[in-house]
């Protein structure tokens, strides 16, 4: 006689949903004809496959089918070649597949068919995994844990090709999360499908909370059950732990030590033997405390749910494009991506995470399939909608994610709500391409707002206009003449460079923007470079802002002031030819003019004839006029002359008009 002992049963235990489903169907087809076969046991429990042959059911295997049998394919699956078997033998076919197991035969087929290999973690001689390869187009593999899953990929080589990784529906969830990361570190490109029941992971996270609690585990299922085998696997990791049929099997086990024994039970295990079970136990204790009530815990996984229901949800795993939830009922929740959230820069993964709580809407329910589509944007719209009011009532700023390019404007995602931007109000500019703010985050004010109709206009120009009007107030305010700013070149005109301050745009004019000589102004800068500037000056009636770029230092003529005087000897560039002469660069910025009569000790009727573009030659500065910014030059006078008096004049006139043309 066990004392002082306390017994908790998991509240998952028994039946899953296509377990269920699968019993419930042959027993109403049994009540509506006769000739009724199962392909293969019904489930992994010897009590409900012996009712069933007392009832008329019998277990077949495919070659003992005949044409007048219905036959009730049962919730493991079978491949496609067993359909198109027992069509060309002309038997009906009930199928009683478990729409979670369907699933993966979908992913199988599709993935497949697209060229990818296929990855099962599973068990090679498991019906459930036999039917999955059966649904492969090319070839499929099979591997049961991280070491296997390694041999496998190194073995066929799967490094360069497309492949995609399944789980047997009753698959150790924690193996098979150390298979995916292994998986996630040497085939990085390779597509995970988390296809583990959500009952299943469910089952086995509860079974370890409670094993590491209980002295001793008692698994109640049929012992060719493999999600049975894999709830004592869990266990044994924690406490000793007995897999039992029935009720009986307790006579041989010894419990006499134990102070908490935890009861847990296969997905194939009917809930009237876990009571008996239950019962028991009870009956071999002196004081009975159950801290759970499974009976009551069932029927409350019973309960009924509709369309437009709010629920509260676990998140248990994310998949490609989907989250699934326990909503408590043996139902599966899924929100599909599209119902997570109206922001496209978000992935899944980034709006929940695995073991959070989330409030939904039941979008659609298919108590056949045991499937809940849910929502969770629209919960969040609800919410969304009671701020983007408030927000409108206290001139806020929200900050939002531009979702959609739609007729008239933009639509901003913002707290699960839409918001409608017009294109008046979306952009600083009536140019502006609105296609450029498709998943930028923009800021922006609540205009108008209906709430019989949960609709909402803002602004996202307001906002600009707002911080525009406060920089320029904040610029004109603590700028003066003569600082230096840092801008960003905002665009490029012929006559000059426009430079946004921040709220302030400045213009340097061509003359302002260097000391070289250029073609154009994008010549020294482009569209989006960021340069220190000058304020050179600042007009307060039309809040017109003048910048220098060129820098004072850099001044060529200062530094030729420097550098060189009236006297001395150079090297000099021929940078242009004129018919009075040919002009010559000194240093960067700086050309002299070499006349037509200092070219040459003799008479030269055409430059071009001795001097061309580019011609480096040594000469001499005869002048310097610092105030005209003129500078003469010779390489005549290097030269040993003679002059003639009738050539003197001649070069005095022909002088006279360089000058004026240079003028």
């Amino acid at each position: 006689m066990l004392t002082n002992c306390k017994i908790c049963t998991a509240k998952t235990a028994g039946f899953c949903f296509g377990v269920d489903r699968a019993v419930k169907i042959v027993y109403n087809k049994l009540d509506n004809r006769n000739n009724v076969v199962t392909l293969g046991p019904i489930i992994h429990n010897s009590n409900v496959v012996q009712d069933l042959e007392t009832r008329g059911c019998k277990a077949v295997e495919l070659s003992e089918v005949k044409k007048e049998h219905t036959v009730i394919i049962r919730s493991h699956g079978v491949g496609q070649a067993v359909y198109d078997k027992l069509n060309e033998i002309g038997a009906e076919i009930v199928d009683a597949t478990c729409p979670f197991v369907e699933r993966i035969h979908k992913i199988a087929f599709e993935k497949s068919s697209h060229g990818y290999d296929i990855l099962i973690a599973g068990d090679k001689n498991h019906p459930e995994v036999q039917g999955i390869c059966g649904h492969c187009v090319g070839d499929s593999y099979v591997f049961d844990g991280c070491e296997e899953f390694e041999k496998l990929v190194k073995k066929q080589n799967f490094f360069s090709e497309k492949v995609a990784i399944l789980a047997q529906t009753t698959y150790n969830n924690k193996m098979w999360k150390q298979c995916c990361e292994k998986a996630r570190e040497i085939l990085p490109e390779a597509l995970i499908f988390d296809t583990i029941c959500n009952a299943t992971s469910e089952r086995q996270r509860e079974v370890r909370e409670l094993a590491m609690k209980a002295d001793v585990m008692i698994i109640v299922g049929g012992k060719h059950s493999s999600n049975t085998h894999k709830l004592k696997a869990v266990c044994d990791e924690y406490c000793p732990c007995y897999l039992i049929e029935e009720a009986k099997d307790l006579d041989n086990i010894d419990l006499s030590n134990a102070k908490f024994i935890g009861i847990s039970a296969g997905a194939s295990t009917p809930a009237y033997i876990i009571k008996e079970v239950q019962q028991t136990m009870s009956e071999m204790l002196n004081t009975v405390e159950e801290e759970f009530n499974f009976a009551e815990e069932l029927e409350k996984t019973l309960k009924k749910i509709h369309t437009g229901m709010k629920v509260e949800g676990i998140v248990t795993a994310i998949n490609n494009g989907e989250v699934i939830v326990d909503i408590g009922t043996k139902h599966t929740g899924y929100i599909p991506s599209s119902e997570l959230t109206d922001d496209p820069t978000l992935k899944p993964e980034d709006v929940v995470e695995v073991g959070q709580k989330v409030d939904l809407i039941v979008l659609k329910t298919s108590d056949q399939d045991g499937i809940v589509t849910l929502s969770k944007k629209k919960v969040d719209a609800a919410l969304g909608f009671e701020k983007i009011v408030a927000a409108k009532e206290e001139n806020a700023i929200l900050t939002g994610v531009v979702t959609n390019v739609v007729k008239g404007g933009v639509l901003v995602a913002t707290n699960g709500v839409k918001v409608f931007i017009p294109a008046s109000q979306a952009t600083p500019r009536r140019d502006y391409d609105l296609n450029e703010l498709l998943k930028s985050t923009v800021d922006f004010k609540i205009l108008e707002v209906n709430e019989a109709k949960h609709r909402a206009v803002g602004s996202i120009r307001i906002v600009i206009r707002e911080e525009r009007e406060a920089a320029q107030a904040k610029f004109f305010e603590n700028v003066h003449a003569g600082d230096v700013v840092t801008g960003e070149v905002k665009s490029i005109t012929d006559y000059g460079v426009f430079i946004d301050l921040g709220g302030v745009d400045g213009l340097i004019r061509r003359a302002d923007l260097t000391w070289k000589r250029i073609k154009h102004p994008s010549d020294v800068v482009s569209v989006g470079d960021k340069i220190e500037v000058t304020i050179k000056d600042i007009d307060e009636e039309t809040k017109k802002v003048s910048l220098v770029y060129k820098k004072e230092s850099e001044n060529p003529w200062e530094i030729f002031k420097a550098n060189y005087e009236v006297g001395m000897t150079c090297k000099a560039t021929i940078v242009s030819i004129t018919s009075f002469g040919a002009f010559a660069q000194i240093i960067e910025g700086i050309d002299g003019l070499i006349h037509i009569s200092q070219i040459a000790n003799q008479r030269v009727n055409n430059v071009a004839d001795i001097l061309t573009v580019d011609q480096e030659v040594e000469v001499k500065i005869t002048e310097i006029d610092l105030e005209k910014k003129r500078i003469s030059l010779s390489m005549r006078a290097l030269l040993p002359e003679e002059e003639t008096e009738a050539e003197a004049e001649e070069s005095v006139e022909t002088e006279t008009e360089a000058e004026a043309e240079e003028e």
